[in-house]
């Protein structure tokens, strides 16, 4: 059965990889892990760029890494982007009759509304017999559905998180956790190439 792989990129780090020694995580080793009886078709992975001004070391390894899942041949980068504005929020632990304080608020955008429009623009296009997605956004209980219900495809969803989505549970075809096994057992090598020379695993990583 032909197969497409979706992955919510922010989903899936903060469910299972950020602070874990998986984060060198290569897509097409764990799609053939998780699907070792079908033929990979596509796999399509959203992220957004995070932004350097408190963190530019993690813009370098997102950079990297980026790199590194482009080797894949079947996989493209679907991105979205970073909101950020100033807003009052209130304190835990109000100081004195100090109740609320001024911070940066940074939402990221897109990519739920990215992965629906190419799940559903794959199934009307027939580019896949199923589909994966990689998420516990229970935002895609729509796409997931109308996949399901207009296209009668199955749609299958990896939960990267502790607990479940009750919509995307109830509407997917089959729902289970993903396994930290598969993760481990599905990194890339130390070193990769591509056009523009050698990507190396980030050393923290």
């Amino acid at each position: 059965m032909k197969a497409n792989v979706y992955v919510d990129g922010f989903n899936l780090y903060y469910g299972m990889l950020k602070g874990s020694p998986y984060r060198w995580l290569d897509l097409a080793a764990l799609a053939h892990k998780v699907l070792p009886k079908h033929t990979i078709n596509r796999i399509r992975y959203f992220t957004a760029l995070v932004q350097a001004r408190n963190r530019p070391q993690a813009l370098i390894h997102q950079q990297v890494y980026l790199r590194a899942l482009q080797t894949i041949p079947n996989l493209t980068v679907h991105y979205g982007h970073f909101l950020s504005h100033p807003v009052w929020m209130a304190l835990v632990q109000p100081v004195g009759k100090r109740r609320t304080t001024h911070v940066w608020k940074t939402e990221e955008k897109g990519s739920d509304v990215n992965l629906a429009s190419y799940l559903l623009t794959d199934a009307f296009e027939q580019d896949f017999e199923m589909a994966v997605v990689i998420s516990n956004d229970s935002d895609l209980e729509t796409p997931i559905s109308i996949v399901r219900q207009k296209f009668q495809l199955p749609v299958t969803v990896l939960n990267p998180h502790t607990y479940d989505s009750f919509e995307l549970k109830k509407i997917a075809s089959f729902h289970r956790k993903l396994r930290t096994r598969e993760l481990r057992s599905s990194q890339f090598p130390q070193t990769l190439s591509d056009a523009n020379g050698t990507i190396f695993k980030p050393s923290s990583w």
